[in-house]
């Protein structure tokens, strides 16, 4: 399977024009000659830049050798076919011989693209003669009563050697799949039905999969080849960068699935187009979309990225949507629905808070509140009704802070645990809402220069106990509010052994500015996604691979679900820099830190949460060390009978756990409240004008269904849902609840953070360093 993954859900935003494959219904398999792939002067000119640029610009820069480029090769093979099921062993053997000596003076003079193509192209005909190869071995009658076994993870095997050996390992996967859903209570036809729907939907992106997509693989093959983080981004892979970063788009504002080859509007964004028109509503079905003054192009059947790409545009043009209403009583009933595309934001992915009622052994309850910053975001301001707004993570924790002061909390907890990074500018900023001033991170060129950026604001947002809870997954930008936090004896860092390690600073080089204008005709460049700098905390620290080590440390099941930067491959070194700015370190007291680490183990100990979380974990862990699975029907029952049961005893001890989740408030942003209101508001106005299906029979068919097939469907969904609410398991944080009795005993000992520190102790020398970390 293509290892590039389309979102399940997306917001609608920039226009592309596509072609897509024409579909006649949701279960037809594509057909028609596939494209010949070729490079365009704007494509070669790209790879060109990459080459350069990567020789020139990347920290770790250095001409590509030869035998670089010759690897590239193997490495492109294993991006696109990661689970080594579609080539075979002397297919790399073949295409090293025919692009291995010559690769490398193609693409650095020529931008030639032609080994990329024809590696693709070969592996798109083994997709496709394998999904059919798949389908008429679904016909056949399948047992399950032998001794044999599914590998998972084939990703560090070789390839086959031969056609025969490919045979067997599909001939096991497809076993693999029948059998989950036949464990699923499929009958065997059903079984073979689901998994036919599953490689028709994977042909059918096969054959929408373009040039451009071969390009990006290729290319960030290449990139990934001097560290993990660097790539080459598409235009349309940018414009949702740029999404992510800014909180923002320009498009209609909805969210969409895919569904049985269907666009399904699943949730509409408040004040945004969509809902203004007053036209859409939930479970509508996108079949068409046309831009103005064009012909409407049919997105049955097309990939949600493309569905996208057709919605998306420039602020104030007009698109045409062609749906079948959630409340149509048949399919062949549509609707156009104009829409003028605006500015979009994207409330949901901001930074939330909570104020909890934390007790302690005495029965006295503290309010500590949490702050849960998922991204660094920013930079951009709008206006709304007249007012000037800012979408930055700095300003929205700093409005959350000021109300939880408002509030009486005793002390406020930073939550990163699920944040990856984001914006620098944003981290700096942050770090100086809990610090006087002083420097926060110093980075380093490729040329040793050393630049610290500092926090010179005198304001302090907020000066009371603070904490900084981390993971495995915490990363870049997290990773310098963690540390310099830490370097400065600010607050206590709570977590995994350490966060996740990333240490270096990525650009974004638009390729605009240096290509051709001649070689862009209507399309767009792309851009080149570069490690530059690496950074260094404020004690010259870097955090790159080795992360930041919590003073306190709570196990989680993120422990060994995350990877960490030492893990990935091409990751640069760790290193340390003499501080190029005058900053005195502070630390914890140990007096503090004993206490505090002594009574966590204590309840570790003693508290059945945390005997809980081990049986968990320990169950975990036993799954993640099976390499491989029984194809066996009677063993794999006997397994899935073990499994639920355990998962159902997990399920009811989690439920009376829950009962003593601490009370909380819920901390609104400003924001936040408004859209609140607005979606209350247009929700009120949805209702009052559409009318309410007067039978049950007015439930959207099943396509090609009867309406017997119908009632039962909506009869075997309700008692779904039914099941599905007997079944919800409440929240029940472990690590963040330990988390808020570490910070309330804190408190106890002295509610001034400035009791906690004292400067830390001069070390001599690098050497020491490194000897403390290791």
């Amino acid at each position: 399977m293509i290892k590039r993954l389309y979102a399940a859900v997306a917001l609608v935003g920039l226009c592309l024009s596509s072609q897509s494959l024409a579909v006649t219904g949701i279960d037809d398999m594509p057909s028609g000659d596939l494209p010949e792939l070729s490079s365009t002067p704007l494509m070669q000119n790209e790879a060109r830049l990459i080459v350069e640029m990567l020789e020139t610009m990347h920290f770790e820069s250095a001409e590509i050798s030869p035998e670089s480029f010759a690897e590239l090769i193997t490495k492109f093979m294993e991006d696109l076919d990661y689970n080594k099921l579609y080539f075979l062993s002397q297919h790399e053997e073949e295409f090293m011989k025919k692009y291995g000596s010559s690769l490398g003076f193609k693409l650095r003079y020529q931008g030639d693209l032609k080994a990329a193509f024809e590696i693709y192209t070969l592996y798109r005909d083994r997709a496709i003669d394998r999904v059919d190869w798949v389908l008429e071995q679904l016909e056949q009658e399948w047992t399950f009563d032998t001794d044999e076994y599914f590998v998972y993870d084939r990703s560090e095997s070789p390839w086959p050697s031969s056609e025969e050996e490919a045979d067997e390992l599909w001939r096991l996967r497809i076993k693999y799949e029948l059998l989950q859903e036949i464990l699923n209570e499929k009958t065997q036809d059903e079984a073979k039905e689901r998994v036919s729907k599953r490689y028709k939907r994977m042909l059918r992106s096969i054959y929408e999969f373009d040039k451009k997509d071969v390009q990006e693989i290729f290319l960030t093959s290449l990139t990934k080849m001097f560290d993990p983080h660097s790539s080459f981004l598409s235009s349309d892979t940018l414009d949702d960068f740029n999404i992510s970063m800014r909180l923002k788009l320009i498009g209609i504002g909805a969210m969409l699935s895919e569904e049985d080859g269907y666009c399904v509007i699943r949730e509409l964004v408040p004040g945004a187009p969509a809902i203004r028109s007053k036209k859409l509503k939930p479970n509508d079905k996108i079949v068409a979309v046309a831009q103005d003054g064009e012909e409407a192009v049919d997105i049955i059947g097309m990939s949600l990225r493309k569905v996208v790409d057709q919605i998306r545009g420039e602020k104030g043009t007009k698109v045409t949507l062609t749906i079948i209403p959630a409340d149509a009583t048949d399919n062949s009933v549509r609707e156009d629905v104009d829409i003028v595309r605006d500015e979009v934001h994207i409330n949901s992915a901001r930074a939330t808070g909570k104020v909890f009622e934390v007790p302690d052994e005495n029965g006295n309850v503290s309010p500590i509140g949490v702050i849960d910053i998922p991204s660094f975001y920013g930079g951009d301001e709008y206006f709304e009704n007249g007012q000037r707004h800012m979408t930055s993570v700095t300003a929205d924790v700093e409005e959350l802070v000021r109300k939880m002061k408002e509030a009486g909390v005793q002390g406020i907890v930073l939550d990163l645990r699920r944040n990856g990074g984001g914006l620098l500018d944003e981290a700096i900023r942050m770090t100086g809402l809990f610090i006087r001033r002083g420097p926060v991170v110093q980075v380093r060129e490729k040329s040793g220069y050393v630049t610290p950026h500092m926090d010179r604001d005198p304001k302090v947002a907020y000066n009371g106990p603070l904490a900084v809870l981390t993971s495995r997954y915490s990363a870049s930008a997290s990773e310098i509010l963690a540390g310099a936090l830490q370097n400065y004896g600010r607050s206590i860092t709570i977590g995994n052994t350490s966060t996740h390690g990333k240490g270096t600073v990525q650009q974004v080089f638009s390729l605009d500015q240096y290509v051709l204008r001649k070689d862009i005709a209507n399309d767009r460049a792309g851009a080149a996604k570069l490690t530059i700098r690496k950074f260094y905390l404020p004690n010259g620290f870097s955090t790159q691979r080795k992360g930041v080590v919590p003073d306190i440390q709570i196990e989680s099941i993120e422990e060994v679900t995350a990877v960490g930067e030492a893990d990935l491959p091409e990751s640069l070194s760790w290193d340390y820099i003499k501080p190029v700015a005058r900053f005195v370190e502070m630390t914890l007291k140990n007096s503090l830190l004993d206490t505090l680490t002594t009574n966590s183990e204590a309840r570790t100990q003693s508290l059945e949460e945390f005997k809980f979380q081990k049986k968990r974990l320990d169950w975990y862990l036993e799954r993640e060390e099976r390499k491989e699975i029984s194809l066996n029907m009677e063993t794999r029952k006997v397994m899935m009978e073990e499994d639920e049961a355990f998962l159902d005893q997990i399920k009811d001890e989690q439920r009376l756990l829950a009962e003593n989740n601490f009370d909380f408030t819920e901390v609104k942003l400003d924001s936040v409240i408004r859209e609140e209101a607005q979606r209350e508001k247009e929700e009120a106005e949805l209702e009052t004008e559409t009318p309410e299906p007067e039978t049950a029979s007015t439930a959207l068919p099943v396509e090609g269904g009867s309406d017997q097939e119908v009632a039962s469907n909506s009869a075997s969904n309700a008692e779904a849902e039914s099941e599905e609410e007997e079944e919800e398991v409440p929240d029940f944080d472990i690590q963040l609840r330990e988390t808020l009795r570490i910070m309330t005993e804190a408190i106890g000992i002295s509610p001034n953070p400035v009791d906690w520190s004292q400067p830390a102790l001069p070390i001599a020398s690098k050497s020491r360093f490194e000897r403390l970390l290791n």
